[in-house]
């Protein structure tokens, strides 16, 4: 039996597989101490299964703890150990600004204060040390660190990507003579040129791997005291790892939650689809997007999370605040806007009757017939249409709207939002969108997808039978992965095989060890010499230079649409994934009979129409015409008129647009 556990803003998800048999449970978050809302849901979907926790033999996490304590800034108290004279580089960072006409625009505050920013006296250059370290400056660093009060310390040196001996020595002494503070060393977490995203990207590590490791050392404890397997953790790049490695690198896991998504996205493009899909997370809080080609989810090694740069190997997510709890407001001018700020878990949208007082995407949602009044939520939610049309009924009386019109505008404004996520991961980077499938999950999803779908003339829809758990789902199928990239810089006359197949192996030997049956996947990241940006060529570890000469250039004519064959083509990075195959499970379609229809006015295009409610898991081969409602176990799925719908034999929903 397989379980994961997916922690969401505003609720937590659980799948448990047992061969084809799916069995699901959603409830709260515990935002405060998130462990507690695991274990809940992992005690509500065992005893839904009537399954025993003995009986689990993997048990799978993703979490939000990570990115909730960057976004917030609420991770450890940090200090940075830099080469002299680059104590400050956090603070300089890179010449671009956040919005190219704005000067004055601010930029997120460094993580680590300039009183606990400390100077090495030490120099490495491209060619070799420079200034050597002094024997007793470590024992300096280890005791400024100690009287700064830091919890954990990033130690950061010029070039220690081609030469770490310097790293090193700073980095083991201060373990071993400060055992209570984390210490991550960029030649470990990052051993890669541009320093500034290198620095960055080792004081994230630094700054979360405490937090992380109390989390998920009471979570192991819980675990344990439950029966449960040891939880496997979802890193960045869309696999997992056990928890006391995730707990020692707090920067692979940041985008935990999201990979989840992805990695089940993947797997039920390929088995309900042609395998290319556009996933389309939509949960409480805010919606992540990606792109699945040929059933694999598109990687990138860059991206800024609250402002900040964070250079890992990962899957390409892009997140918006758009979500079931988005709020909407006015803006100065009068304008609505939705989000980015939610009601999240706690006290959750108006219509939860928790204390929430402002209008949301779920309380337009009910108002205008998508959510059923009265009914309740995955998690035992129940839905107070008063108190919707309460708060979207203020927001209607300070726009001068009809509280109808308004609900009706929350979700148009929130549909765009969303649609320009997938734009910028499609449109903009030369992805046709109208070739692929929208793969709808997260429990609100699936209510909007057909909207989404039509603004971006896509034909087909792909509703997973456990669309409001997808990410859980995702965990269950992930491989055991580990990641590393390393900056070699070698001029074509320096890229034989010899040299190439040598530091592969090298790197294998390390990443890979303790990694029994894992399989090399290797990406070669090429340029142009003079040119800023790599492009990523995939190959054997023992490539032919002159092949990887001839993809890249195929991938550069692709991409610019020219080519200089005269030109020098460096090979910049090698970027290496061992990976153990994960399970690869085949959920099935609920069996026939469980369907109960009943109907209600639902709003489309400005006109309600009665429609067709059919609440529970249809059988596979069940065909439909829309308007009609799917109320699944932990989502709602609405098809407009226009489209019609089947089951295949996994129970996804596909849906197929027919004007």
């Amino acid at each position: 039996m397989l379980l994961g556990v997916d922690v969401g803003g505003t609720f937590t998800d659980a799948v448990l597989l047992d061969g084809g048999e799916v069995h699901t449970a959603k409830v709260p978050t515990t935002p405060r101490q998130e462990s507690v809302g695991v274990m809940r849901a992992v005690e509500r979907v065992l005893r839904r299964a009537g399954a025993a926790a003995s009986g689990v033999d993997v048990f799978a996490h993703g979490m939000t703890v990570g990115t909730n304590a960057l976004l917030e800034e609420r991770g450890a108290t940090t200090a940075l150990v830099a080469t002299g004279g680059f104590a400050d580089l956090l603070e300089i960072g890179r010449q671009n600004r956040p919005h190219l006409y704005r000067l004055c625009a601010p930029k997120p505050t460094p993580l680590v204060t300039p009183e606990r920013r400390f100077e090495a006296s030490e120099r490495v250059g491209p060619d070799g040390v420079v200034e050597p370290l002094p024997g007793d400056e470590p024992e300096r660093l280890a005791a400024a660190v100690e009287a700064s009060g830091a919890e954990a310390v990033a130690v950061c040196l010029l070039f220690s990507y081609l030469d770490p001996s310097h790293e090193r020595r700073i980095a083991e002494h201060l373990r071993r003579r400060l055992p209570g503070v984390h210490v991550s060393a960029s030649h470990e977490v990052l051993p890669r040129f541009r320093e500034y995203e290198r620095c960055s990207t080792t004081v994230i590590d630094a700054y979360l791997s405490p937090l992380l490791g109390r989390y998920l050392g009471a979570l192991g404890e819980a675990a344990t005291d439950a029966g449960l397997p040891q939880p496997l953790v979802m890193s960045s790049s869309g696999g997992v790892a056990p928890a006391g490695e995730a707990a020692r690198a707090g920067a692979w896991s940041v985008l935990s939650g999201p990979a989840g998504g992805a990695v089940g996205a993947g797997l039920l493009a390929g088995l309900s689809g042609d395998g290319n899909a556009l996933g389309f997370d939509m949960g409480g809080t805010s919606c992540d997007v990606c792109v699945v080609e040929d059933g694999e989810v598109r990687r990138t090694d860059e991206r800024e999370i609250g402002g900040r740069p964070i250079q890992l190997p990962m899957v390409d997510v892009h997140t918006v605040g758009a979500g079931g709890g988005s709020i909407g407001w006015a803006d100065s001018g009068g304008a609505l806007q939705v989000g980015p700020r939610s009601a999240g878990a706690d006290p959750g949208p108006a219509c939860y009757g928790r204390g929430g007082a402002e209008p949301t995407v779920t309380d337009a949602n009910l108002m205008l017939g998508r959510l059923g009044g009265g009914s309740e939520l995955a998690g035992g939610v129940a839905l107070d249409v008063e108190a919707a049309e309460h708060a979207v009924g203020q927001l209607a009386d300070s726009l001068g709207l009809d509280p109808r019109e308004t609900a009706a505008g929350i979700l148009r404004v929130a549909d765009q939002e969303m649609v320009r996520a997938l734009r910028v991961v499609t449109v903009e980077r030369g992805v046709d969108p109208r070739g692929f499938a929208l793969l709808p999950f997260g429990g609100a999803g699936p209510m909007h997808a057909a909207a989404i779908a039509e603004e971006l003339e896509i034909g087909t829809i792909l509703c997973p039978r456990a669309g409001g758990v997808l990410s859980a789902l995702g965990l269950c199928a992930s491989e055991r992965r580990r990641d590393t990239v390393r900056t070699v810089m070698m001029s074509e006359g320096e890229m034989t095989a010899e040299r190439i197949a040598a530091t592969v192996g090298s790197m294998i030997e390390e990443t890979g060890a303790g990694l029994d049956e894992a399989r090399p996947r290797l990406t070669y990241k090429l340029r142009y010499a003079g040119q800023a940006f790599e492009l990523p060529v995939p190959g054997p570890p023992d490539p032919d230079p002159a092949e990887l000469r001839e993809a890249f250039e195929g991938l550069h004519g692709e991409r610019y649409g020219h080519v200089d064959r005269e030109g020098e083509v460096v090979l910049v990075d090698i970027e290496l994934a061992m990976a153990v195959p994960g399970p690869a499970p085949r959920p099935a379609a609920a069996p026939g009979g469980a369907v109960e229809r009943g109907h209600r006015r639902v709003l489309f295009d400005g006109e309600w129409i009665e429609t067709p409610v059919l609440r529970g898991e249809p059988a596979a081969g069940s065909e439909a015409e829309g308007p009609l409602v799917f109320e699944l176990p932990e989502a709602t799925f609405v098809v407009p008129p226009g489209w019609s719908t089947s089951v295949d034999e996994h129970g996804t929903i596909v849906s197929r647009w027919t004007r």
